[in-house]
């Protein structure tokens, strides 16, 4: 198994890399990835939860200097925040670095942060968070016809504090799946889910098996800002893999995906 969806002190982490990195292996993980956050934000706004884009540099030869010293393979992965006005900016930028991998994913329904607090999406009426997770779905549409990414970060995150869409697997979502599928980009099963009010993975059983009819590869990772939840639930999200039709998952080196058996 590997894991490549792991933040350290670069962003919101609160280890190092190498601490991440040695967990990794005790855990019996084949591979780690490691994927800060980068946000190029349309207002220019910047976020304590992400890296400052001038340590970008310094961040790329921290985690190659850990693959050297490492006894497994560590990949050199980032999570960069999808927005259609900076998509082309932050693909400039991505591509001047050996990444292994990019994450794309979307934190932002409009100016709306989807997984800041219960708070912020209890204030709003039903209509208004229906109208949130649509606009949250048309940017992971739009993330995957971007063709800048490699793997789609928690999807269905916006549920994250138990607000979901009133359908099981809504048009909006099923057309964001279709965009994937025609990207060629693959999909994470996210177990931070688990640990979260909505008690329950990213993407959702329905919208995981939606993503296996369409031919979507998945990978497991476990989106850990510790040591301790390196490979938190991987079991459980094994079983959700197998029983929605999924025989294998993906690695990515230098960009390029193979396949290894679940």
């Amino acid at each position: 198994m590997t894991s490549y969806h792991n933040h350290t002190r670069f962003s919101d982490g609160s280890a190092e890399i190498a601490d991440m990195v040695k967990a990794a292996a005790r855990a019996g993980l084949s591979e780690v990835g490691i994927s800060d956050h980068l946000v190029i934000h349309p207002a220019g706004r910047t976020f304590k939860w992400a890296m400052p884009l001038k340590r970008l540099g310094e961040y790329v030869a921290a985690v190659r200097r850990a693959a050297q010293a490492a006894r497994l393979p560590v990949r050199l992965g980032i999570e960069a925040d999808f927005f259609a006005a900076t998509v082309a900016r932050t693909r400039r930028l991505l591509d001047r670095h050996p990444f292994d991998f990019v994450i794309g994913s979307v934190h932002f329904a409009g100016g709306f942060l989807v997984d800041k607090s219960r708070k912020s999406w209890a204030e709003l009426t039903p209509a208004r968070r229906e109208a949130k997770w649509r606009t949250y779905w048309r940017s992971v549409s739009a993330l995957a016809r971007s063709r800048a990414f490699d793997i789609v970060g928690h999807l269905d995150v916006p549920k994250r504090f138990g607000f979901r869409m009133q359908e099981e697997a809504p048009r909006a979502a099923l057309l964001a799946l279709d965009a994937i599928a025609e990207s060629g980009m693959a999909l994470e099963l996210n177990t931070a889910g688990w640990r979260h009010p909505a008690r329950e993975a990213y993407p959702s059983p329905a919208l995981l098996r939606a993503a296996r009819e369409r031919g979507i590869p998945i990978l497991i990772s476990a989106d850990a800002h510790s040591p301790a939840d390196i490979a938190r639930s991987f079991g459980p999200a094994r079983r959700l893999a197998r029983e929605a039709g999924y025989a294998r998952t993906v690695r990515f080196a230098d960009r390029k995906r193979s396949f290894s058996p679940l």
